[in-house]
Formats: C-alpha cells, structure tokens, sequence
C-alpha cells in the first residue's frame, strides 16, 4: 500500500533549497547562519539526536556551535554559557538538547535563551506568538508535521483533528497550528475517558503519547490520516532493539488513509525545521 507520508524524502528536498539559500545569503552577508546545540550528560538518545542535527547542518552549510558537557555541570554554567551564545554575533540559533540530568532545570534554562535565537520554538514568547498567530519561531516536531501535510497537498479545512498527548514540546503547539489551519481539534491524554472512542471520530489523528505501539486499529476510523510523533526503543525476546511509534504500525496502516513511519516519518521532519528555524533567525536579522 503506497499510503505513506514520506518524511524522510521531504526533509532531504528541504535540506536542499536550503543549501541553496545559505549559499546565496552567505555571499551577501559575509557569513554563513550558526546552530549552537547544548548538550549535557551522556543520554546515548540525546548523543545520536545532536551527531544528526549536526550532520544536517553540515549539509546545508550551517556552522555548528555544539558543545558537550558533563552531566555535573551547574545551573549557572549553563546559564552563563547560553547569555554567551545570546551575545555571539555568529549564532542564530540556540537549542538545550533535552532531557537534561535531573539535577538541572530545564525550564529554567530554556527561559534564558533569546526568544529571537530559540530554534526550538519552546520559550514562552514564541508559544505566546504561535497561540496569537503571529509569526515566530514555531516548534520544530509540529511544524515538521504541518509541512508534510502541505507537501502531500492534505486538505484540513473543516476537519476534526484528535492530538493525543498535550505535552509542551509536541502536544499544545500541535492543537494550536492545526487550529490555525481551520480544523475543530481535541486535545486527549492519559485521563480522557475512552480515549479509543475519541480518537476514533478524527479525521487526523497525531500521536504524541510516549507509549510504544499504543495506538490499534481500534482507535482509528478507516480513512483517518494518521501521524505518529512518538519514538520508542523496544527490545524483542532475541534481544534485538528497534525503533517503534506509538502507533501499532501493522495494524492502522491497512486502513488509514496516510500514516507516517517510525523511523523514517517525523523524526527527520523535525531536524529539517530546525535548520529552517535557525535560517529563518538569520534572515530576520539581514533582510
């Protein structure tokens, strides 16, 4: 069945008209745009994000600012670090790579990036602009998800979107661009009641949950178009470990409409927003 929304393909076609734009805007201003990735401790998840957000910038032509830290950093070396990078004249872009060591507090530090830098889209300014519909930096996994719909030319005007899971990073930002686009959205989690039977009456489902291959059949009607945000690391009884969604694959692909895979589908999505959030920064500055 060729019903998949191909992330992989997507990012790569982004990947390359913003090549082409880093070059032409390199040219006239001097200097290419920069990404400084932060990363502290030794999550072997987080190590394998940030060698791929700094491969992709590699690509594209992006200078990449990572730095590594140890997980015993303090609070306020971090903090010290991140006014740097708000000062540094080279660095458009700024991300925390999460989780951080429990010690740390991530809200606390994410407030401190410049919202004009924050290529995560997740300061409060920009989920303040995002909620009044102005323009802004917007959160990479949704807004990697609205641009593949509009890649595959998916109409949402007028359709009933269920977005299951309500967390800050994917969850809330999701209800409120899909909002933007006209759809009639229902934000569901862990304590919605028969949340199969919510799901069930969506056109577009976005899972966003966090809990391998949750999603059945049973929670999707024949014709939905579903997205699967989540990325899961199971183990089988041979010990091999693969990367799963929180949609249950096998089962929902017969009868959606469109879905996405895991991996293969959001994942690469989300860096290639990344990289057009750190342009976009630069632009804001030059144009």
């Amino acid at each position: 069945m060729d019903n998949l929304l191909d992330g992989k393909s997507t990012a790569k076609k982004i990947q390359a008209q913003l090549q082409e734009q880093v070059e032409i805007w390199q040219a006239k201003v001097g200097r290419p745009p920069g990404l400084a990735v932060i990363m502290v401790g030794e999550n072997p998840a987080s190590a394998v994000y940030v060698r791929n957000k700094e491969q992709a910038c590699a690509k594209v032509g992006i200078t990449s600012f990572g730095q590594h830290f140890p997980a015993e950093t303090s609070q306020e070396k971090l903090t010290s670090i991140i006014h740097e990078l708000n000062q540094n004249e080279q660095v458009d872009g700024i991300l925390v790579q999460l989780p951080l060591p429990a010690n740390l507090d991530s809200v606390g530090l994410l407030y401190e990036i410049d919202p004009n830098k924050d290529a995560d889209g997740l300061h409060p300014e920009n989920l303040g602009r995002l909620a009044r519909g102005e323009k802004g930096l917007r959160s990479c996994t949704p807004a990697g998800v609205m641009r593949l719909f509009e890649e595959y030319n998916i109409e949402l005007k007028g359709k009933h979107a269920v977005v299951l899971g309500r967390s800050i990073l994917v969850g809330k930002p999701m209800a409120l661009m899909l909002l933007e686009a006209d759809c009639t959205v229902t934000i569901a989690h862990s304590k919605t009641q028969d949340l199969a039977k919510v799901s069930r009456d969506a056109d577009i489902v976005v899972a966003a949950i966090g809990r391998p291959q949750m999603i059945t059949a049973d929670f999707v009607k024949p014709g939905a178009i579903v997205i699967d945000v989540g990325i899961n690391k199971i183990t089988d009884n041979n010990g091999k470990s693969r990367l799963v969604g929180d949609v249950d694959f096998d089962s929902v692909q017969p009868i959606a409409q469109y879905i996405t895979p895991v991996p293969g589908g959001i994942g690469p999505m989300t860096v290639a927003m990344l990289l057009q959030n750190t342009f976009w920064s630069y632009l804001e500055k030059f144009q």
